[in-house]
This record gives C-alpha cells, structure tokens and sequence, in this order.
C-alpha cells in the first residue's frame, strides 16, 4: 500500500476522509476509518469559535479525538493570524495530530473580512497566517494547507496561488491539498485535474493531494494515475458512502471492485453510524445529524426514491425506525448510486 506523508507521520495509504463542514464530526470519521480510511480531518472550524470554546458537555464534541482517532486533523478557517495562532495550539492540546488551513471554501465576505478561499485574492494575508501558525505549532506536528485553484480563471488568480504555495512550503508546511475548482465556480462546472498535473510539475517533491469530483473508488484511483499526485481526499463522496474507502483499497491492491452493498449490509452500516453518532448526541439529535447522511445511503437501496422521501421526513427516533422497518427488512441487491450532486459544501 502507497504511504501518504505529512511531515514525520506516515499516512498508511492514499485516500482519505476530507474535512466536511457539518458532516466529519466525531461518528463520520470512526466509522470512514473501520472502512479502512487512513486518515481524517475534522469538519472545518473558525479559529475564534475554537478560542471561545467553553469545556461544556455541549460543546465537547468539537474537541474530541479519541485513542483509535488517530491520526486526524483539524482544520481552521478564519481572518486573524493571532486568532489562528492561538486555536491551533489549542487543537494540538486537544489531541489533533495535523492542523489544516482552509484557503479552499467559496464563501462570501462577512462584514469585509477574508476567509476561506478569498485568502487566495490576498496572499500576503495568507502567509503572515501560514507562517504564524508554522512558528508556534510544535515542530513535530504538521501544518498543511487546502487550496482551490484560485478566485478566478484569471491570470493573475493563477500567479496568486503559485505565490502562495511557494511561500507555504519555504515556511514549513507540509503538504498542500488542491482542489481543481477556483472560488467563483464553488461547485458548478467540473474540477480541472489538469491544473494537478501543473502543480505537482512545479512541484515534484513536495506531498500534494487533489480534491474535487471524488465520488467514487475508481474516481480516487484515476485522480491519483492521472495527475500524479500522493494522496487524494474523499469529501462528498463520502457521505454515505464510508465503503470508498474499502474499494479504493481493493483497487489499489489489484483486487476487483467489490459488489454494492446489498439492503443487510447497508443496514448495518447505517445502524453503526447511528451508534456512533449516539455516543456524542442526545437520542433525538443523533436522528437529526444522521438524516442527512441517510439521504445520501438512500442512494444506494434499490428503491432509492421512496427510501429517501421516507427518510427527508424523519423528526425523531420512533420514525427513525419506522422508516427502517419498512425499507430495510427485505434484503435486496445493491445498486450503484450517482454521487455528482453540489448540494454538500466541501470545505
């Protein structure tokens, strides 16, 4: 199996859990890695939602890395470089193993101030954060960045974002995700993989990862052939579909793709994940957080129409199984879903 490097910790294999804004919570990313994922990036956070966080029973998920969590990432969007400094010491205290700067969200300006993927218009903003955040992160704990490809189609976009990188790795950080969708697109239109193959040509021994139209196992395969890149980040793809990351090891191992989980085995992963996601929500908003995963798991029941109509209108637990006992007590085949939707942000 190719390992995937980020700094000193190797990465046992190249295709691993994005961050998801609302999505990798603690349960998404337990369950991705008894799947097989390698490595995990806890949904994105702003660095001033960090540094206010209160050691609340509430609010402690957002902090929770657990003994068999490792290694993840936590990843930070905002504006301040101090605000950043300081919400990545925190995470790094709270036991993340990688801390990932988000230059990749298509968000709009909130009262004037830059985030996300509108850095990329600014790139002396955007390395005062990165080196700040390299100088006081320990040595031993990876700084890595996320990128879309630029604002824009611009030249000058393109020239921005070569600036920036060139700056990110002078400065210590060690490896940069990219992903092939400039800012203005957000999700519309496909992602350019060619723009991956430009940049692993300016940079060829530096570890890079590609995002962006991964629905698939065999999508993450052919990303990884064709643009050369080390690793690559299954991010809509990956809601309710944490089986990528076993087919992509079956791919990359020789092996063929195994068949589409047939009605049983679709139950059982998704009664999983509600487990998991009861260990760190109530009852009634486990149910909530998981309807929209079952939406996405819906795709791959035979019946996949009627299963996710059922499951839009779920409110609480007894209808929860109601919609359970009814879909999924039959087992069926299988079918293979079609994951190109832009209804999920990928951070």
């Amino acid at each position: 199996m190719k390992v995937l490097k980020l700094g000193n910790i190797q990465i046992q294999g190249p295709v691993v859990l994005a961050a998801l804004s609302g999505y990798s919570d603690w349960a998404m990313r337990s369950l991705a890695r008894s799947m097989g994922a390698p490595y995990t990036v806890h949904e994105v956070m702003i660095e001033s939602f960090v540094n206010n966080l209160k050691d609340r029973e509430k609010t402690r998920r957002h902090l929770l890395v657990t003994d068999d969590d490792h290694p993840v990432g936590a990843q930070l969007m905002g504006t301040v470089p101090d605000e950043f400094a300081g919400a990545a010491i925190r995470l790094v205290r709270a036991g993340f193993d990688v801390i990932d700067i988000n230059f990749g969200c298509p968000m709009k300006r909130l009262r004037g101030q830059c985030r996300g993927g509108l850095h990329l218009g600014q790139p002396t903003g955007a390395i005062e954060i990165l080196r700040r955040v390299r100088d006081v992160v320990p040595c031993e704990i990876p700084v890595t960045v996320k990128m879309r490809r630029g604002l824009d189609d611009s030249t000058e976009s393109q020239d921005n974002f070569f600036c920036i990188l060139n700056a990110a790795f002078d400065c210590g950080i060690a490896a940069a995700t990219i992903h092939g969708r400039t800012v203005q697109q957000k999700y519309i239109g496909g992602s350019d993989w060619n723009f991956l193959k430009l940049v692993r040509s300016h940079f060829p021994n530096h570890t890079l990862m590609g995002s962006g139209d991964l629905f698939t196992a065999a999508d993450c395969i052919r990303m990884l052939k064709e643009t050369g890149v080390n690793g690559v980040t299954a991010a809509r793809g990956a809601i309710g579909n944490p089986w990528i990351f076993q087919q992509a090891r079956s791919l990359l191992d020789g092996s063929s793709l195994p068949a589409a989980p047939d009605v049983f085995q679709q139950r059982e992963m998704i009664n999983d994940h509600l487990r998991r996601a009861q260990m760190i929500y109530s009852p009634e908003l486990a149910t909530k957080q998981l309807r929209k995963f079952c939406i996405r798991y819906a795709l791959w029941h035979p019946q996949s129409i009627q299963v996710r109509d059922a499951f839009i209108g779920v409110k609480d637990p007894d209808q929860w199984q109601a919609v359970m006992n009814e879909h999924y007590s039959v087992n069926m085949p299988g079918v293979w879903p079609q994951f190109d939707d832009t209804s999920v942000s990928e951070n």
